[in-house]
């Protein structure tokens, strides 16, 4: 989250349903008497409807990060929560004002690093909102399965903020994905207060306007750590209960019904739901979004554990070595960068300013890397030159260790961050590693008197 109150991946998500389109009617919408080509009931006099659901996502409305340091997992780091306050403010004061009450939904692991990010939203949500109400669910493996946050009265407009913190990870562990229904369980009076949007066409109305019979006054706004995967899950399975409740409210479905149902929409729906997240997730990753293979036919594939695996490995390269020049061209392009015009032209502020030396490590792991791939082609083994080459191979290899050992110890000098606007803890990191380096018995003093840029 910025000072002005934007968080990171925040994403604005609508299912729109529209019924007896005259014009270009819904194949395939279903396949069944009551729900024909998209028309209610079949009947071709119904005026068209258009009803709609909207939900969001963000990231946690605090000063915290994830690190890059070339390991899978990056470092976390999270500031002051009381810092952040007014931009958390500001954040919220536009969602109320866009989507009336929020739902906050988060779905980040209670333990572990995730446990620090669950900890400060809920610290913040206790600071905006007046006379805090908590309440928790347990089980059998957890001592807080749901965690409810919110408000006994409505004095200022941060009351209308309602925290629903939900153990995903271990109630959904094992692909158990239907024990997400404990958290829509709990969602359901807010969602039927929310309502959705709903209009009907008018047809003496020379505009084309609709009649509003419903509106949406709240908002579900989930997140997990990355607001894809986890998210994905739990905003299909509220669109899903939306969905059904609108076509039972216009006739549609018989109460007791379900738009899963059809077998040919649940396809449908499946299919649409997971292409979302696949466009999400590239937007903000750069590949598709994990476990879509279960998205879309309800079983976990061998083709999609592969899939997921050349996605992960995706977005651990992008993340590390191409998110940097990327950012660049966002800030260029979006003018949160303004170049200096005493400096236009210039290229210096893409020069490397790292050490010659920091700078030639990589490049003594891929030489040595050769040398020994080099010393263990086949040839001949007898003579006196085979104990020189193997000590030739055995020195390289130990060269390359200590390269490889250097590198992963200090990998936040070897991210490609972003040059025009760094981030504050990219910069910190920096200083701090590079300070741990100049105390270095080995290399400390080289590196001290050889920085470039300094």
């Amino acid at each position: 989250m910025d000072e002005q109150g934007h968080v990171a991946n925040f994403n604005e998500t609508e299912q729109i349903v529209v019924l007896n389109d005259e014009s270009r009617g819904l194949g395939g919408i279903g396949v069944e008497a009551g729900m024909q080509n998209g028309k209610v009931g079949g009947f071709e006099g119904q005026d068209m409807q258009v009803m709609s659901y909207v939900q969001t996502r963000g990231s946690v409305p605090v000063y915290w990060a994830e690190v890059n340091n070339l390991r899978y997992v990056p470092d976390l780091q999270i500031r002051g929560v009381e810092t952040a306050a007014e931009a958390a403010k500001a954040h919220f004061d536009e969602q109320i004002r866009l989507y009336g009450d929020n739902y906050l939904v988060n779905l980040v692991n209670q333990k572990g690093r995730e446990a620090k990010v669950k900890q400060a939203y809920e610290q913040m949500v206790r600071m905006l909102i007046s006379s805090p109400n908590e309440a928790s669910q347990a089980n059998d493996v957890t001592d807080e399965k749901i965690r409810v946050l919110e408000s006994t009265q409505r004095s200022h407009e941060f009351d209308r903020l309602h925290y629903v913190y939900f153990d995903f990870h271990n109630e959904t562990k094992g692909l158990r994905w239907h024990r997400a229904q404990l958290l829509l369980d709990q969602l359901k009076e807010g969602l039927l207060q929310g309502q959705y949007f709903r209009g009907v066409d008018m047809p003496g109305d020379s505009q084309g306007r609709l009649e509003v019979r419903n509106r949406q006054v709240a908002v579900v706004r989930t997140n997990c750590m990355d607001c894809l995967d986890r998210t994905n899950v739990v905003q299909t399975m509220l669109a899903r209960w939306t969905l059904t409740r609108q076509l039972i409210d216009i006739g549609v479905l018989r109460p007791g019904e379900s738009a899963d149902d059809d077998q040919a929409f649940k396809i449908l729906f499946r299919n649409v739901w997971a292409d979302n997240a696949d466009v999400v997730s590239r937007s903000y990753s750069g590949t598709g979004a994990l476990k879509t293979d279960f998205t879309r036919t309800g079983e976990r594939t061998r083709a999609g554990m592969v899939q997921d695996l050349n996605n992960s490995i995706t977005r651990y390269v992008k993340n590390n070595f191409g998110d940097g020049p990327r950012q660049d061209a966002f800030d260029l392009f979006l003018g949160a960068f303004l170049p200096d015009s005493s400096s236009t032209g210039s290229s210096l502020v893409f020069v490397d300013r790292r050490p010659v030396l920091i700078q030639s490590i990589p490049y003594v792991l891929a030489a040595s890397v050769f040398m020994v791939l080099v010393s263990s082609l086949p040839r001949s083994r007898s003579g006196s030159a085979w104990w020189p080459l193997r000590l030739f191979a055995i020195l390289w290899l130990a060269i390359g260790f200590w390269c490889f050992r250097f590198i992963y110890g200090h990998g936040v000098l070897y991210v490609n961050w972003p040059k025009l606007n760094t981030p504050r803890w990219a910069n910190e990191g920096y200083q701090e590693t590079m300070g741990a380096i100049r105390q270095d018995k080995i290399i400390g003093s080289f590196v001290a008197r050889h920085e470039r840029g300094a």
